[in-house]
């Protein structure tokens, strides 16, 4: 590489939004050079969707997809389609990565690999962009309203006609997310909006919740509760840890745990049987209790929980786990039936950035052009991907926003040098 030369764009950051970002510049025919403090791109890619990377969401419809994201979606509309879901998988496919939709419209690599995702953006940039790797940078020269150099620890001094950053946010530190974009952008004049970490799990006051460590939930209904009034729900999959809870339901309801925890106590409340109202499951319990009516509690109520969470159930529930369904009272039923509904743990807080696969908050939407990812302060800067206060649910949602944004910013600063837009 030579170091004298000067760059149409100079990216910070080589995950998927700088990856996809710098294809997207290379094939409008900009010379792109891409610049990775880790010595190898991806390290966050690769651990996405448990390593299986969750590539995007297919709800197709640009409109319905953003509205995951609350009121900050419609910085997306005009980027979505644009790049949107379907130009995303026609992208993959097209250059022979096969993908499958799963539950819940998750759509992932069919080998079930984020190595092959990665390995196909090394393969596409390889000979068409500069990737520099293991590189630190110092600091970000300007001159007036414009960027003008990168000066790397290193001494060496990178020049562009313009510059993206897509450094990510603060989630997963170890996969060197560590909030450098956010302190540049500061230094630019940007505003940043409170990083916080989201899509992370929950941790619970209770002291037994070790004791049910690895259980798995199924087809159940959580909520937030506070002040005894629910404030969000979701149906779907949990699973418990040794601290708390966690698993898709529980990473979607963390953000808004930890935004209500700040104001006051805050409860999780499992509903078991969401397909069952009071009644119903009241009539199922007799039932039950009527046809194993010698069998002891704690064995019949196998039938409607995983046996892990049995002992702590009865506890709760103060009932003699000995004791034969017969001899069950009404009371003690009406409570077996109100803990299967209304099962209650108390939020202690959340698992934080090392644990969160997204971050909340981040570079002020108002100041970025949605339909370039420029700057609306310095004139030949960009941002794409998890830097900008988007954050949306699981299910592949999040990194939809890199591919849109990376796609856009890409190109946008390709159709920007030399002063063409």
């Amino acid at each position: 590489m030579n170091r004298s030369e000067t760059y149409d764009l100079a990216i910070i950051g080589a995950g998927p939004a700088g990856m996809m970002a710098a294809y997207r510049a290379y094939q409008c025919g900009a010379k792109v050079i891409l610049l990775e403090k880790n010595h190898s791109p991806g390290a966050k890619l690769l651990i996405t969707g448990k390593e299986r990377c969750n590539i995007t969401n297919a709800e197709r419809d640009p409109r319905k997809f953003s509205d995951q994201f609350g009121i900050n979606g419609k910085f997306l509309l005009n980027g979505l389609h644009r790049f949107g879901v379907e130009e995303t998988l026609n992208f993959f496919n097209e250059n022979n990565l096969a993908t499958v939709i799963e539950r819940g419209n998750r759509v992932f690599p069919e080998s079930n690999r984020s190595r092959d995702v990665l390995n196909l953006f090394i393969k596409l940039l390889k000979g068409n962009v500069t990737l520099l790797t293991g590189c630190k940078i110092q600091n970000l020269g300007m001159k007036g309203k414009m960027i003008e150099n990168i000066t790397l620890e290193d001494k060496n001094i990178i020049k562009a006609e313009n510059y993206l950053i897509t450094t990510g946010g603060l989630s997963y530190p170890q996969t060197g997310s560590t909030g450098d974009g956010y302190t540049w952008a500061r230094q630019f004049g940007h505003s940043v909006i409170e990083p916080l970490p989201a899509l992370t799990p929950i941790i619970v006051e209770e002291k037994w919740i070790k004791d049910l460590e690895g259980v798995s939930l199924k087809n159940v209904f959580i909520s937030l509760y506070q002040n005894n009034r629910k404030m969000q729900d979701r149906f779907g999959e949990a699973i418990f840890t040794g601290y708390g809870l966690s698993g898709p339901v529980i990473l979607d309801l963390s953000k808004s745990a930890g935004k209500l925890l700040s104001k006051g106590e805050v409860k999780v409340v499992i509903d078991f049987k969401p397909a069952l109202d009071h009644h119903k499951l009241e009539n199922r319990i007799l039932r039950d209790f009527d046809i194993h009516k010698n069998k002891s509690i704690k064995n019949i109520l196998h039938g409607f929980l995983p046996g892990k969470i049995i002992p702590v159930f009865i506890e709760l529930a103060h009932i003699n786990e000995r004791k034969k369904a017969h001899s069950i009272t009404r009371e003690e039923r009406k409570k077996i039936r109100l803990l299967l509904k209304e099962f209650p743990l108390t939020v202690k807080g959340l698992a934080g950035f090392s644990k969160s696969i997204i971050t909340a908050g981040g570079l002020n939407l108002k100041e970025v052009d949605p339909r370039t990812m420029r700057s609306k302060i310095i004139k030949n800067l960009y941002f794409a991907g998890e830097i900008l206060d988007l954050d949306g649910p699981t299910g592949g949602y999040n990194l939809q926003v890199c591919w849109t944004t990376g796609f856009i910013a890409g190109e946008s600063a390709a159709g920007n040098t030399h002063g063409k837009t």
